[in-house]
């Protein structure tokens, strides 16, 4: 089958979750056979140049970019604010120019399944109707309207929390207006699924998490450079979720923890962080700040604990499925693990408040084997269960019998 998937950034090089679940379900594709044309907005925020993109990826997936500036304009999301019904985090994303792009593609070649890659690109599913006859899948990464209604509950500012309800609402609203625009309903959890269908959704779905590809081979190389108990972070720190889980660990559970392992560090990577967020890990004592790493599978060799304190969001945290190949034991919340089916205390540890984190720290602190058990059921886990390649040949299959 010939598929066009459309994004609102080049997923290269693939650091975060929408990435790495774009570019593993697009390669495994390709692996088994079926043409990937990939029509991508390259925003100035994480603008790469295609010419740059490795050979070998260039030949499993055709790349066509659109140059787009989509820094936010303050008196540009004023006027949104007054006269728009439009969420401003899509309204960034529509250009002419991507849709001439797309139109040009359309008529160029003949394409079984167009995937709209996440909610903000669905204005181009009118563009695609008018210019073809392939069937359209809208690909979901998360509840978006939850995230914004999640942080409107915690904002103590007034205005912010008036702004964030209302941004919620209409990224709500906007999403109700293109349910059932698409053919086909493909989100990465099934508690996704079941959001769509309670708002209208009546289109066949088909649940495809991020799974491992061969690719991910470092991932599963047994590593005798960990440290140990290797307490680490990972994640973008320009997302409001990220920095609110490390202030809320950091706060509440690391400092106590140090009064009692002082010897130990807690090693944080991330891009994007800024000056004052840095400065305010600094305040933290036994921290190992790293920004962003040029390896990350390497980083995460390093370490035997990841910490993902997750509050806020939705959608599955591939930084979780990636440590739990590498065989790390992983603490997180019930947030955090939704939509990986997991099991406290058998593959993985869920905290939702600082002293049950805090006592499964000092656990593994103080019993390796808890941590070798945890870790190596982990790695089975994600082995059985998140093979991306058995994924995506069953997301073919699906599309072959709808179609």
């Amino acid at each position: 089958m010939n598929f066009l998937f459309l994004t609102n950034k080049i997923p290269y090089p693939p650091k975060d979750g929408g990435a790495i679940g774009f570019f593993n379900l697009a390669i495994s594709l390709a692996n088994l056979g079926h043409s990937i044309d990939l029509l991508t907005l390259n925003t100035n925020k994480h603008y790469y140049p295609v010419e740059k993109i490795p050979q070998d990826l260039k030949q499993k997936i055709n790349f066509h970019d659109v140059y787009i500036n989509t820094d936010i304009n303050p008196i540009k999301l004023l006027k949104n604010l007054l006269f728009s019904r439009i969420p401003y985090n899509a309204e960034r994303f529509i250009s002419d120019d991507f849709k001439a792009k797309l139109k040009s593609l359309l008529a160029e070649k003949k394409f079984d399944i167009v995937h709209i890659e996440g909610l903000y690109m669905c204005p181009y599913i009118e563009i695609v109707r008018q210019n073809s006859n392939a069937k359209i899948t809208l690909r979901s990464h998360n509840i978006e309207h939850e995230i914004w209604e999640r942080l409107a509950y915690e904002e103590v500012n007034p205005l912010k929390k008036f702004y964030l309800k209302k941004l919620a609402d209409r990224i709500k609203n906007f999403k109700l207006k293109y349910i059932n625009k698409y053919d086909f309903l493909v989100p990465v959890t099934g508690r996704e699924l079941q959001t769509y269908n309670s708002l209208g959704n009546i289109k066949p779905g088909f649940i495809a998490p991020t799974g491992i590809t061969e690719e991910n081979k470092k991932l599963f190389l047994d590593n005798n450079n960990s440290e140990y108990p290797g307490f680490f972070f990972i994640g973008a720190l320009d997302w409001y979720p990220n920095i609110e889980g490390l202030k809320w660990f950091l706060e509440n559970i690391w400092t106590d923890y140090v009064k009692k392992y002082p010897q130990n560090t807690f090693s944080i990577a991330g891009r994007n962080a800024e000056q004052h967020f840095e400065k305010y890990l600094s305040q933290f004592p036994n921290i190992k700040y790293f920004g962003e790493v040029e390896d990350a599978d390497e980083f995460i060799s390093r370490g035997s604990v990841l910490i993902a304190p997750v509050l806020s969001g939705s959608g599955m945290r591939v930084k979780i499925i990636e440590g739990m190949a590498a065989a790390k034991t992983i603490i997180t919340t019930t947030i955090g693990t939704e939509g990986i089916d997991t099991t406290n205390e058998i593959n993985i540890f869920i905290a939702d408040n600082p002293k049950t984190f805090l006592n499964i720290m000092l656990k593994l602190s103080s019993n390796k084997q808890i941590h070798d058990e945890i870790s190596k059921n982990a790695r089975i886990f994600v082995a059985e269960n998140y093979n991306n390649t058995v994924i995506a040949k069953n997301l073919a299959d699906f599309y072959k019998k709808s179609i």
